[in-house]
């Protein structure tokens, strides 16, 4: 990791001119920069432009030279697409920003968001489903969904066809929030794209990706992490037993969330995951009035700092504990971290412990082996080889 470092203690200030918004939105558009990464760049260097000025050393410490980071025309035309496109920027220091999805481990530094934004405010239950949902699942998620929707509960789906078409659609006018897993702008699947639109007017449209993005299948499980991490539980409506709706599921779990199921037929391979989930605990839903019964109560908010994500607050930039090891130092602890790891996420926490390493030590390793492509961040806090 570069020397270069704030030289306060203080966590770093949030972004307060629209050159700093620019500069949040350089750091995290920089090629292999992920969520974490980017805390932990923000965390060392005190703010995005000393971040993006440390950028290129970082790199070339990981062994990457000639590294550039996203340039700034990339990002003013990403901002002035979002203009014409009536998309709005929330970052994570945004008062306007759920504090739920704040406390989860890989929290989305910028979202863009169409439509209404005081929905964010209230209250929020997710519900995802299979796209091939039959008909009893669809006349179940319609149900469960309006009747939610008419206690005040704010509906958090993924615009997928199937059950998150039948949801979104039973809670349009209650409200309800469409995650998706391109840009904000981009209406898939094409065949929902009146429903999409329809959400603009009581609801709202988010997404962490670039405007203009068209999904790809490695953009959905990072989705998935989003709609369970801005509620306090999920109802899973029908999902078959290897399905995204129960990496959401997971998610939700790893996130210290509630998992609500509707149970199937047995026979029915579209129920086999939720009648799995419920098997291992997941609590039975038959209707509005169990999932209400089944909310938890007022969370109690994570002490932290209020204007940014606790990965940050946790990681003042001291150069005390910011020292650069030596090359052979670096290289010795970067083939311990690959020999540890493999296809299968490990836990960073875990990683640690088995290194009987400081913290503080690893994760500048971790940033570098990042950088450089060899290792992969999983939701949840999990690494694995790239």
């Amino acid at each position: 990791m570069s020397e270069e470092t704030h030289p306060s203690t203080h966590p770093p200030l949030p972004p307060t001119t629209e050159d700093d918004r620019v500069s949040w939105l350089r750091l995290l558009r920089s090629r292999r920069v992920g969520v974490q990464t980017f805390y932990r760049l923000l965390a060392a260097h005190g703010t995005a432009q000393a971040a993006l000025a440390a950028l290129p050393d970082v790199a070339r410490a990981a062994g990457m030279d000639k590294y550039c980071p996203c340039p700034e025309a990339t990002v003013i035309a990403e901002m002035k697409a979002a203009r014409m496109a009536g998309a709005q920027m929330l970052l994570i220091t945004d008062p306007l920003y759920p504090e739920l999805l704040r406390e989860i481990a890989d929290p989305p530094p910028i979202l863009w968001m169409m439509g209404d934004p005081g929905v964010l405010a209230r209250p929020k239950i997710a519900m995802v489903g299979a796209r091939n949902a039959s008909s009893l699942g669809t006349r179940m998620a319609r149900a469960l969904a309006l009747d939610l929707s008419k206690t005040g509960q704010v509906l958090v789906s993924g615009l997928a066809r199937g059950v998150d078409a039948a949801a979104h659609t039973a809670a349009l006018e209650g409200g309800t929030i469409a995650v998706m897993a391109g840009g904000v702008d981009v209406m898939y699947p094409a065949e929902n794209t009146q429903l999409a639109c329809d959400i603009l007017r009581t609801g709202l449209r988010l997404s962490e990706q670039p405007i203009g993005t068209v999904p790809q299948a490695r953009h959905f499980p990072r989705r998935n992490r989003i709609i369970s991490g801005l509620c306090p539980a999920v109802v899973i409506v029908e999902a078959a037993s290897k399905s995204g709706s129960l990496i959401t599921a997971r998610n939700a779990l790893d996130q210290g969330r509630d998992v609500l199921a509707v149970p199937g037929h047995p026979f029915d391979a579209r129920a086999a995951g939720c009648n799995m989930l419920i098997r291992d605990g997941a609590r039975l839903i038959r209707s509005a009035d169990d999932v209400i019964e089944a909310l938890p109560e007022t969370r109690p908010v994570l002490a932290r700092e209020p204007d940014l994500p606790l990965e940050v607050n946790l990681h003042p930039a001291d150069p005390s504990i910011q020292a650069t090891p030596n090359l052979k130092e670096r290289a010795d602890l970067h083939s311990q971290i690959l020999n540890r790891l493999g296809p299968s996420p490990l836990a960073e926490d875990q990683l640690i412990r088995d290194l009987n390493a400081p913290a503080r030590t690893v994760s500048p390793a971790l940033v570098d082996l990042e950088l450089d492509g060899r290792i992969r961040r999983q939701p949840g806090g999990l690494l694995s080889l790239a």
